[in-house]
């Protein structure tokens, strides 16, 4: 344990450069004091790191030192093939870099972890797109990674959701991309905020000379998932309540939302039917979703719905009478 221990410290100084001791407790989980020790050890081994003292202070090592890659195990040489995910990196215009890459980690590695490595980039393909979802047109992807690698505003001519008058324009500062279910999101600041942009409705991108510092502390990742799960509560505003029998609960799982879907796992089932309160995003979606469950599901409230659902089966009764 303290092996792979002291091999992540040193690699985080390698690629990191100057780190105080608080920063590589928290990179590596362990207490402030464990961090002097696992240093103390580095330095007895041979390895040169250096403590500069001083509010700007911290560990380094000697300016030109480089270890080789070595104690990867044969798990950790073959996860690098498949983080590779040659589609993203292609849309990205890195296709040929990261094949150029995997073809040099190849040859540096023993023989034993490179027939390994081998095995799995044959037998393991990663498809980061959805089902039955054409490719989307984004002519400004690499454009758009480019201005968030160096830093640049951009201006951009996107289109919102809407009708007539949907698009805008906007100055925004790249901040990073995301990919999700096969779709590139740009995070960026704009006006003093930060907004998320789907990237293929980006109908005009003109770089602009002016770099942007980015927020104080801001993490991607972070920013990603709390946006997430703000956005899947503003697509699912309000409830409705449904009765369903065991075969329409069973049904539901499968035929609506995901979200409705996880609102529903750990459903159990009564002995006829079962009330469930189901997250919808609008009474007309309501409507569509509780007549695909046919006589399985029964409207509770509100009366709204039901009354609407009971008109749409009157006006379907009267065109197959």
């Amino acid at each position: 344990m303290r092996a792979g221990r002291l091999l992540s410290l040193l690699l985080l100084l390698q690629s990191r450069g100057r780190m105080t001791a608080r920063e590589l407790a928290d990179e590596l989980e362990v207490s402030v004091r464990t961090v002097y020790r696992d240093v103390e050890a580095l330095g007895s081994a041979g390895v040169p790191v250096y403590a500069d003292r001083g509010p700007a202070g911290g560990y380094r090592l000697l300016a030109g030192y480089r270890t080789r890659l070595t104690g990867l195990t044969e798990e950790e040489a073959g996860s690098l093939f498949l983080a590779g995910m040659p589609g993203p990196a292609a849309e990205l215009g890195l296709g040929a870099v990261v094949a150029a890459a995997q073809l040099k980690l190849l040859a540096a590695l023993p023989p034993e972890l490179r027939s390994r490595a081998g095995r799995i980039r044959e037998r393991f393909h990663l498809d980061t797109s959805g089902w039955f979802r054409q490719a989307e047109e984004m002519p400004f992807l690499a454009s758009i990674a480019d201005a968030v690698w160096e830093q640049r505003r951009v201006r951009v001519r996107y289109r919102r959701w809407g009708g007539p008058g949907s698009e805008v324009e906007r100055v925004v500062g790249p901040l990073g991309l995301v990919l999700k279910g096969g779709i590139w999101y740009l995070v960026a600041e704009a006006s003093g905020e930060v907004r998320t942009y789907r990237v293929s409705r980006v109908l005009e991108l003109h770089a602009v000379e002016e770099a942007f510092a980015r927020p104080d502390g801001f993490d991607l990742a972070g920013f990603w998932l709390d946006w997430s799960v703000r956005f899947e509560e503003r697509m699912y505003p309000m409830t409705v309540t449904v009765r369903l029998t065991g075969d329409g609960l069973r049904r539901a799982r499968v035929l609506l939302s995901p979200v409705a879907g996880r609102a529903l796992a750990e459903v159990e089932p009564a002995w006829e039917w079962t009330a469930v309160r189901l997250p919808v995003e609008s009474l007309d979606h309501a409507l569509v979703d509780v007549l695909r469950l046919g006589a399985d599901a029964e409207v509770v409230e509100p009366a709204e719905l039901r009354d609407r659902v009971r008109a749409t089966i009157a006006a379907m009764a009267a065109v197959y009478a």
